[in-house]
């Protein structure tokens, strides 16, 4: 075996500098480099992205559906509020169309730039329908919470080995065109992996699920660092006690080890949010909040943001435009359609259709926390 002194006479210094540094690119951030990346970021707020006109990610994204005026139109407000990253799912269906497909994410980019929005990319997803379908997708089932939001990918493809070059494709083709794209934020390789739908979907997922995701989720990520990204990748957990690393799944700690940066999932109280940030702060990584506010559920933006600030946790909620995918009506839909009828309170989404605030004093409240009012009144 060949001493590194030897080495480094025999191999080139400029081609061992290159190989290391193509290492450091397949591998983990370190800590100091994920908090390095979070230090050159604004605090970041924003919202879990879909345009009204579309039911689920193949609606937004294919064709004949994508919608770059009303997109433009709602990033517009969200900007307004001083909101600066979204959280946008795709679908590994539409690399059945690669070329249009990344023409359409180039598009939105130029859009959402325009708006100063960064937004996190999710590439794969366990929640809800498991048996998506590409072309015209469905009506919304009237009154029912998210009915038409369809897994990536499907529980036939999960299944099948056969399929996975595919999704490596997939993977690769998308993360390697926009790996030094600077208008994106971050890539979230797999929204709740162990996610097995009960009360809506669970009676179709493989029995299975979890133990076909795990592995599968590591090949994930190892196929985005192979495409050598300049953003960050993660993963997030939301549920369970992470308290210690004993009480955590394994998909938690899989997720958590696999991850640049720390993103994690909570609907519940301020204070429940507050000690979720405690029990992950042990990783010495950078924390965004990529799912949270549902206000049946006692989780508001007033109190949530109040800690994400003061933790310096960035913080995505669900919905941002009520529209087809009804995520404004609560959970308990499936069981108890609201047909006809409005809930006491909206669950999610910060605007009405035509983009009236839902909640005025709420919009208000984004703008200070964000700065945004500040600003525009130190501009008067």
């Amino acid at each position: 075996m060949l001493s590194l002194r030897r080495l480094v006479q025999v191999i080139p210094l400029w081609l061992l500098l290159a190989a290391t540094a193509l290492a450091a690119q397949t591998e983990r951030w370190s800590e100091q480099k994920a908090r390095d990346w979070y230090a050159r970021q604004p605090w970041l707020v924003g919202s879990n992205y879909n345009p009204a006109s579309a039911i689920n990610q193949l609606e937004m994204w294919q064709a004949d559906s994508f919608d770059p005026k009303r997109i433009d139109l709602e990033l517009g407000w969200a900007a307004n509020l001083g909101m600066n990253t979204m959280r946008v799912y795709l679908h590994d269906l539409l690399w059945q169309d690669a070329e249009g497909f990344k023409r359409r994410l180039d598009q939105f980019l130029t859009i959402a730039a325009r708006h100063r929005i960064k937004p996190i990319f999710v590439l794969f997803d366990s929640v809800w329908d498991p048996d998506p379908k590409p072309g015209k997708q469905r009506a919304p089932r009237p009154g029912v919470h998210n009915s038409g939001w369809v897994q990536s990918p499907s529980r036939t493809a999960l299944q099948n080995p056969a399929e996975y070059p595919r999704l490596e494709a997939y993977v690769k083709g998308v993360v390697g065109a926009f790996a030094r794209d600077q208008r994106i934020l971050a890539w979230d390789i797999w929204n709740e992996p162990d996610n097995l739908n009960p009360g809506s979907y669970n009676e179709l997922e493989p029995k299975n699920k979890v133990e076909l995701v795990l592995p599968l989720l590591r090949q994930a990520f190892g196929w985005a660092r192979e495409a050598k990204p300049e953003q960050p990748l993660t993963c997030g957990v939301w549920k369970g006690d992470w308290s210690t690393p004993e009480k955590m799944t394994e998909m938690d700690r899989l997720q958590i080890e696999l991850s640049d940066v720390i993103t994690f999932h909570n609907y519940d109280s301020p204070t429940e949010l507050e000690k979720r940030i405690n029990w992950l702060k042990r990783y010495n990584r950078p924390m965004i909040c990529t799912e949270y506010m549902a206000r049946g559920n006692g989780s508001f933006f007033m109190g949530s943001l109040l800690v994400g600030k003061a933790h310096n946790v960035g913080m995505i909620n669900w919905g941002l435009v009520q529209g087809k995918t009804q995520t404004h009506l609560p959970w308990d839909s499936w069981q108890n359609p609201y047909v006809g009828r409005e809930p006491s309170v909206w669950f999610h989404e910060v605007f009405r259709t035509d983009g009236r605030p839902y909640i005025p004093e709420e919009v208000e409240f984004i703008k200070r926390m964000t700065g945004k009012t500040k600003a525009r009144a130190a501009a008067k």
